[in-house]
């Protein structure tokens, strides 16, 4: 299952205000800010951290899926064969193996969205003040998040796309943290954040 993380920081506007800009900005401009968190160094290497953790918790899953449904094709071939009391323990013991499996995936689901969020915080919190800091810099009154949902921005030909300068300054602004990186190429534009374990076949969706 692939899920695609919310992110929750960014507006569909960002409306920047500094000293004296308003007075002096006339342009606006437009920024992904999904790309943006996920191709900064820090982003990269939260994600990174995230896929470490939940990778191997993935492979398990789909390990003990694929191990209920061998039990599962084993009781629809030898059903009419086997004594009923075999035929309801084998039952019994699907039940239990899928009712442990939906667990298991519902709290691994829940601890990877509860970092997914950590990440957005710490690391979306610091691409707004990037693009803040760009903004004065550069005299533009208004950001457009386009990868915001829903995003309000119907014709924009005219302006900027600043989040390969965004991710720059990002990077050059929180250098001094020494945070360690994925080796990547130069800002790709599309790379998206880790999703959560996949959910194994036959398992339902948490209710929200």
């Amino acid at each position: 299952m692939k899920t695609q993380m919310k992110f929750l920081l960014a507006p569909a506007m960002l409306l920047l205000s500094g000293a004296g800009l308003w007075g002096q900005a006339t342009k606006m401009a437009v920024i992904d800010m999904q790309a943006a968190i996920a191709n900064t160094k820090e982003g990269q290497a939260q994600i990174a951290e995230l896929q470490k953790k939940y990778g191997p918790k993935e492979q398990e899953f789909q390990k003990r899926a694929q191990d209920i449904q061998t039990k599962q094709d084993q009781l629809k071939k030898t059903q009419n064969t086997i004594s009923d009391e075999a035929k309801a323990s084998l039952e019994a013991e699907i039940t239990r193996l899928k009712t442990a499996l939906q667990r298991d995936t519902d709290d691994a689901q829940a601890d990877s969205e509860a970092d997914q969020q950590k990440m957005l915080q710490l690391v979306g919190g610091k691409v707004v003040q990037a693009v803040t800091k760009y903004s004065q810099d550069n005299q533009i009154m208004i950001v457009f998040d386009l990868s915001s949902q829903p995003n309000n921005l119907v014709c924009c030909a005219s302006a900027p796309d600043i989040t390969r300068d965004v991710i720059a300054l990002y990077d050059k602004m929180n250098a001094a943290g020494g945070t360690a990186a994925a080796p990547t190429a130069s800002a790709p534009a599309a790379t998206k954040p880790a999703a959560p374990p996949a959910r194994p076949a036959g398992t339902a969706a948490p209710a929200k």
